[in-house]
């Protein structure tokens, strides 16, 4: 019983003993990670803004017909190239053809009127009227004449009363012939000769009016096109109804093309029309220049629509592709940058990486990045030039894991076999 007692405590003092070792001996156990590092540099990044963007034309028309008609005739078909003024169709116009040559007549007759009437018809009325006073002055000369020896003879009582009478009566119908021939010569020289030029050239500007009507729509039946470019759509056929409101073609003009891209209010505040940017696609690149810059936020997305021109040489890029626009808002000196591979999730809501210490732990870390360009980064705070960031395996690493680096496919075991040696 005795030794049973002393047995006792030093049990108890062995299992203590071997309940302080395990710790120890499960963190020398504890698990290492292989990971891939970069060191954080000082270097000078770009300030980019890219986005996605649909490709539109320079200029584009639908050529719609201002007269209905058949089609008579086409001059050019889908995917021609035209030149400004180029005729591309003919409409049915013999009705238009036939009303344009009977307005001619007219307006010629309309002139031939006006100048009979300002070269020669009012002339001769002038000329007849002059004729008709000088007449009715002679006459009236006569009768007064006649009417004063009338009334001595009376005075003298060698001619009877009635006789005079007769004189004045002959006398006043000479008057009022001159009078009113006077009249009309008056009226012709102020107002007849000027209406009646009016009134000739009236018809005659009525008649020239009514041909070059007639000679308008005449014209219609001629489809031209107003710019330069590529036929990209022609949707009626020989002998179809050309409908007036509707489109016969559509031209696109594709020698530059318009990348239009949704950009959110932060990063277009940046934007100024003229800035250089490239637009980017499966065809290439092209460079080109911001032409517009929305004034206006899109309530729905929160974003302005942003315009990029740039030559379009050998019409390589298509009006409806899909692009990638990137915008140079020109450059950052002396960044602390490290490659966006590095970068986390962290619980905060915000980034984070892993910095691979020297005490063979991978610490996390709060970050604050800035300006991005292809796959670097720039860090505005947590991160100091010249540390070692993980860029592979730290995705779900614990902070303090434990950790071995590694070279671009190299294995952890590798590693330790190799440190062994």
């Amino acid at each position: 019983m005795t030794k049973l007692r002393a047995w006792i405590p030093l049990a108890a003092l062995l299992c203590l003993a071997a309940c302080s070792q395990k710790p120890a001996e499960q963190d020398e156990s504890q698990a290492v990670t292989p990971v891939q590092v970069a060191n954080a540099t000082t270097s000078t990044i770009h300030r980019r803004i890219t986005a996605e963007a649909v490709l539109y034309p320079l200029k584009q028309a639908n050529i719609v017909p201002k007269i209905s008609a058949p089609v008579q005739r086409f001059y050019a078909q889908r995917g021609d190239h035209v030149r400004e003024g180029q005729l591309l169709a003919v409409l049915e116009a013999r009705d238009l053809r036939a009303t344009a040559e009977e307005s001619k007549e007219l307006y010629e007759q309309a002139q031939a009127n006006f100048t009979s009437t300002s070269r020669a018809t009012v002339p001769e009325d002038v000329a007849k009227s002059k004729a008709d006073l000088e007449a009715s002055r002679q006459a009236l000369d006569a009768a007064r004449h006649v009417y004063e020896s009338r009334l001595k003879l009376y005075h003298e009582g060698a001619l009877a009363r009635k006789l005079v009478d007769d004189a004045e009566v002959s006398l006043a119908q000479a008057q009022s012939q001159f009078d009113t021939a006077q009249a009309h010569l008056k009226g012709l020289e102020n107002f007849g000769t000027t209406q009646q030029v009016r009134g000739a050239q009236a018809q005659m500007d009525a008649a020239k009016a009514h041909y070059e009507s007639a000679e308008a729509q005449l014209s219609y039946t001629e489809v031209r096109s107003p710019l330069t470019g590529v036929i990209s759509d022609r949707p009626v056929n020989l002998g179809d109804m050309a409908s007036a409101g509707a489109a016969l073609f559509t031209v696109v003009d594709i020698s530059q093309v318009v990348a239009r891209a949704n950009i959110p209010v932060q990063d277009a505040s940046m934007i100024r029309s003229g800035q250089l940017a490239t637009i980017s696609g499966p065809a290439g690149e092209l460079a080109g220049k911001i032409s517009v810059v929305s004034p206006a936020v899109d309530a729905n997305t929160t974003t302005l629509q942003v315009w990029v021109d740039a030559p379009n040489p050998g019409e390589r890029f298509k009006p409806g592709a899909t692009v990638q626009i990137s915008i140079d808002l020109g450059e950052v000196k002396n960044a602390v940058v490290v490659p966006v591979a590095a970068l986390l999730p962290s619980d905060q809501g915000g980034e984070q990486v892993m910095i691979a210490s020297t005490d063979g732990l991978a610490h996390a870390r709060e970050v604050q990045t800035g300006v991005r360009e292809g796959n670097q980064v720039q860090i505005l705070s947590g991160v100091k030039p010249g540390e070692q960031v993980i860029t592979q395996g730290a995705l779900g690493l614990d902070d303090k894991a434990k950790i071995q680096i590694t070279k671009p496919g190299q294995s952890g075991e590798g590693s330790d076999e190799e440190g062994k040696k």
